[in-house]
């Protein structure tokens, strides 16, 4: 079946039907009330989470308080959006080879990976588990040189233990080498 294109934005519709940006498409509408749904949940349970007595840190209700927020309005504009007859353009497909087989050895290989960071957590500590999940997969999936990509996770593991442990006053085992250092605390 031919296609033309119509004067709005060269989207496409087939002969005789409606323009592409006016067929209905419910599932955007349904994801669209998922997501606004998704973040008034959040903002609702984070008020139950249990706050320690210090009131000089942020505590954990900081974060589901940003992302539940942020999900809400998000949610909100879409819905807006979608009953305003804004729709997502549709793509034409991806660039994905059908015949190509699944690499079981990678998917293997990131399940070691991961299997090893749990393990490790309270072993080694947090930042060095960390290192071990995020550059081991990076490596996995094909980084070079290796040793950046241990490097660069250990960098994100560090970062990741001073947010959440340090500051956020969260549970992040630092592990035996970073126990004594105060901004590493968990």
């Amino acid at each position: 079946m031919a296609s033309e294109a119509t004067p709005a934005g060269g989207e496409t519709a087939a002969r005789g039907g409606p323009p592409a940006s006016k067929v209905r498409r419910p599932g955007e509408l349904v994801l669209a009330l998922a997501t606004l749904a998704l973040g008034v949940f959040v903002l609702v349970e984070a008020g139950g989470i249990t706050v320690p007595g210090s009131t000089n840190t942020m505590g954990p209700r900081a974060f589901p308080y940003l992302v539940g927020a942020m999900a809400a309005v998000v949610g909100a504009v879409l819905v807006v959006a979608v009953l305003r007859g804004k729709y997502g353009h549709e793509e034409g497909g991806e660039d994905v080879d059908p015949t190509a087989k699944t690499d079981w050895l990678t998917i293997v290989l990131l399940c070691v990976v991961l299997v090893v960071h749990v393990f490790t957590i309270n072993v080694i500590g947090w930042p060095f588990a960390a290192a071990i999940l995020f550059g081991g997969a990076s490596v996995v999936l094909g980084a070079r040189p290796w040793w950046r990509a241990v490097l660069a996770g250990l960098a994100l593991g560090l970062v990741i233990q001073v947010v959440f442990g340090g500051l956020l006053g969260l549970s992040l085992p630092p592990g035996p080498l970073l126990e004594g250092v105060a901004i590493f605390r968990g």
